[in-house]
């Protein structure tokens, strides 16, 4: 298995499939799975300056489309919980989500809570296209920041 982990992991590091590869790892890292892309991010833009717009945009893309993602697993497990009781009943500890409604996806972006919340939003039936322009704005700010800070805190080239 590591073998084939280290094999996978050499293909996607390929410049060829630099901004596929951020996409890919963005859009999973979004999910409910425990990956990180920002190290993706600031890898291909460190090799390749020229790339911070896209690879910026194609990860706000691909996290935001995993976010979505998240929300619509929410969602069916919110109707799969509501057919199992026989009944619909929220929890009292995400009430106060509901009460910041889609601006809540805003927060997506933090880490351990921002990926879940995507969830609670479609679990609570939070308006999609709303939730996920939040998503969009609130990942988006979150790698050209994280970028930025991280070219300017370590300036050069990367040594291979």
């Amino acid at each position: 298995m590591e073998t084939w982990m280290h094999l996978l992991l050499e293909w996607l590091a390929l410049p060829q499939f630099g901004l596929g590869t951020v996409f890919v790892v963005s859009f999973v890292s979004a999910t409910l799975l425990p990956l990180g892309s920002e190290p993706a991010v600031f890898g291909l833009i460190k090799l390749n300056p020229d790339l911070f717009w896209p690879a910026v945009m194609v990860a706000t893309l691909g996290n935001t489309l995993g976010g979505g993602v998240s929300w619509w697993i929410g969602l069916a497990a919110h109707k799969a919980v509501d057919r199992a009781r026989g009944y619909h009943k929220d929890a009292r500890a995400i009430a106060w989500l509901r009460r910041f409604g889609a601006k809540a996806c805003l927060m997506s972006w933090l880490p351990v809570v921002g990926d879940p919340l995507c969830a609670v939003a479609g679990w609570l039936q939070l308006p999609f296209w709303p939730c996920l322009a939040y998503m969009a704005v609130g990942k988006f700010l979150r790698y050209l920041v994280m970028t930025t800070v991280l070219l300017h805190m370590m300036p050069g080239q990367v040594a291979l």
